[in-house]
């Protein structure tokens, strides 16, 4: 039994050491997330949008995000708005006709998915006699903020050809799935996005909310069909030597799962495009990485493995639980606690680092929500519940690797219809 008890604990400490130097990374990029600098002189509107609207049997909201790119604070002769209605059976191209939008439909059942969608819908911009300088793309359960474009020109004016927006919610009080999703996303934007655009690196396109210069688009071609084409583009943007802009101040709003079931399939896709995005990438960026000393292709690399580091985190947080529950348990039977006194003996020094790291993580996520104005009481106890959420990305990310091959696309159903105005009186 004493051999066995040293062996668990050797390799929990092994796995908190992994877990440690990961987190390390991660927490000290997000640092540089906490200062957001004053937002540049405005830049007078010179560049012209293609706003695309990916939609597939989005008729409960279609309507609400062409009302809100109508409403963008932009000249209107610098921007059309497009739906694409892929494989609809429902009324969503009707509807978005209704409202004013350029609606193109398109049935092919064999490439299905959102990635396919824009590849074709791109195929048809550039075949237009009307040219613009950059695309802009959304999902349908979108809302806009209405400067939404003014920053966008002023970051592809400053020389990027990709920008992403910020990632809000429209509905982030709904459930407590929905508050762990905004709460993830809210951190996300200070914690990775912002944080990279202010140490120089390449943020993440985050699958709605960006803008493409066309020339880069033209140039690279678009060729990101997998399930997670935002990731598989952002990855050869970086191969060929380009970044993600981040512009903290376009804010897009989208609409969470509701269900535990809704967000876990929602997720599985997402772990399965970034396995196998991963599997053709990881390599390519570390290797560029070490060839030009580039510590840009190394960091997107690393995010690229995001399956794996959620499945090593998830290990270290049942070990520690194991852990804890047999030395609770020895407290209360009075019997000798053989794991806690091997762990304070010989691995102090680790266990002791590892509490207050928790403890700081526990309490910084709080702090940049004060700091956003976003943590109200609902919102805080949504975030007690957030082990629930965080311990589910474990099966989650193990099913994802071993269904990477399985491009299989699935649709996230959207009712929340609500209009932009409403958002902006909340905020």
């Amino acid at each position: 039994m004493n051999i066995l008890n040293t062996i668990f604990t050797i390799f929990s400490d092994v796995f908190n050491c992994v877990v440690i130097a990961m987190s390390s990374y991660f927490l000290i990029i997000s640092l540089f997330g906490l200062y957001k600098k004053k937002s540049g002189k405005n830049i007078a509107p010179q560049k012209s949008f293609a706003l695309l609207v990916a939609a597939h049997n989005e008729e409960a909201v279609v309507s609400d995000i062409v009302e809100s790119l109508k409403k963008l604070d932009y000249p209107k002769e610098l921007f059309d708005i497009f739906v694409i209605a892929d494989n609809c059976t429902d009324k969503t191209a009707e509807k978005a006709r209704k409202r004013g939008a350029l609606v193109y439909e398109r049935f092919n059942k064999e490439k299905r998915g959102k990635g396919y969608a824009l590849e074709w819908m791109f195929e048809n911009l550039f075949k237009m006699d009307k040219k613009y300088d950059a695309v802009c793309i959304f999902d349908a359960d979108n809302l806009v903020s209405k400067n939404f474009l003014n920053e966008m020109n002023k970051k592809l004016c400053d020389g990027f050809k990709v920008v992403q927006g910020y990632l809000d919610s429209k509905n982030p009080k709904d459930t407590w799935i929905t508050g762990a999703y905004s709460i993830t996303f809210w951190t996300n934007n200070r914690m990775f996005q912002l944080a990279r655009e202010n140490m120089g690196l390449s943020s993440q396109l985050g699958g709605t909310g960006f803008a493409i210069d066309t020339s880069i688009l033209k140039t690279l071609g678009w060729g990101a069909t997998c399930l997670t084409e935002d990731l598989e583009f952002s990855c050869k943007l970086v191969m060929s030597g380009e970044k993600v802009g981040w512009a903290h101040d376009a804010i897009v709003y989208d609409e969470k799962p509701l269900t535990l079931m809704q967000s876990w399939n929602q997720r599985q896709r997402w772990m399965q495009g970034y396995a196998d995005v991963a599997s053709r990438y990881f390599g390519k960026l570390m290797k560029k990485a070490i060839k030009e000393r580039s510590f840009i292709a190394f960091d997107c690399a690393y995010y690229t493995i995001q399956p794996v580091a959620f499945i090593i985190i998830g290990i270290s947080m049942i070990i520690g639980a194991v852990k804890y529950v047999d030395m609770f348990y020895s407290y209360l039977t009075g019997s000798q606690n053989i794991l806690n006194n091997i762990l304070n003996q010989h691995f102090g020094l680790i266990t002791t680092f590892a509490v207050i790291y928790g403890i700081f993580n526990i309490l910084y996520v709080p702090a940049l929500l004060i700091i956003d104005r976003k943590l109200d009481f609902k919102i805080f106890l949504y975030y007690i519940l957030i082990p629930i959420y965080a311990i589910s990305w474990l099966p989650i990310s193990i099913i994802g690797i071993l269904h990477k091959d399985n491009k299989e696309w699935s649709h996230t159903s959207h009712t929340r219809s609500m209009d932009i105005s409403d958002l902006d009186k909340a905020n």
